[in-house]
């Protein structure tokens, strides 16, 4: 019996293992941070990482330890926790302006079109990487602290609806809802709906 459950545990593991690696990961912030205590500073880092599939899924988390490589596992592990999903147009931009906000922290997405490339300072570019975006342009006003940039740029991003979950909130067509001058990308279909609006 104990043998069967050995093995048993090893493929759980080996499971484990396997579902990781459909995950990237990016650090983008460690600090070194101290604790005062009687006798002296007690030292540790913490670390600030960004998880996601890079089809639409996307987490961050932080996470503290005595050592750095043990701060950026317990990050990982947080940021994968408390993945949100966010729906892509094309898989390579976003389906509307919006903008983001948390404390001090104001951030601005705008769609782009194909070929643009990320444009995005440090904290946002990895999001958008993680999330496998491709065309953005995006601007960071306010708190330059990157645990804000990023919290402002998740609560944008959530508020990001798709075409199909309007139409649904509406009880409309896809087609009703999309506007006029994205018609030569839906072809023939999209034409007739216009001209009867």
């Amino acid at each position: 019996m104990a043998e069967r459950d050995n093995r048993g545990g090893g493929r759980g593991r080996g499971r484990e293992r396997e579902e990781t690696p459909e995950f990237a990961d990016r650090l983008v912030a460690i600090n070194r941070v101290s604790k005062t205590v009687k006798g002296g500073k007690r030292f540790g880092f913490a670390a600030l990482v960004v998880v996601g599939d890079q089809k639409g899924r996307v987490g961050f988390g932080k996470g503290k330890a005595k050592e750095v490589p043990e701060a950026i596992r317990k990050a990982t592990e947080q940021a994968k926790r408390q993945m949100i999903r966010v729906p892509l147009r094309d898989g390579r931009t976003l389906h509307h302006d919006m903008n983001g906000r948390h404390g001090a922290g104001r951030v601005v997405m705008r769609t782009a079109p194909e070929g643009t490339g990320i444009i995005a300072g440090g904290p946002m570019r990895a999001v958008f990487e993680m999330l496998g975006l491709k065309d953005v342009v995006s601007k960071s006003v306010g708190s330059q602290n990157p645990y804000n940039m990023i919290r402002a740029t998740l609560d944008g991003l959530q508020k990001e609806s798709s075409p199909r979950s309007v139409a649904q909130r509406r009880g409309k067509k896809v087609a009703d809802i999309l506007r006029k001058d994205d018609g030569p990308k839906m072809d023939g279909e999209q034409a007739p709906v216009a001209e009867e609006a």
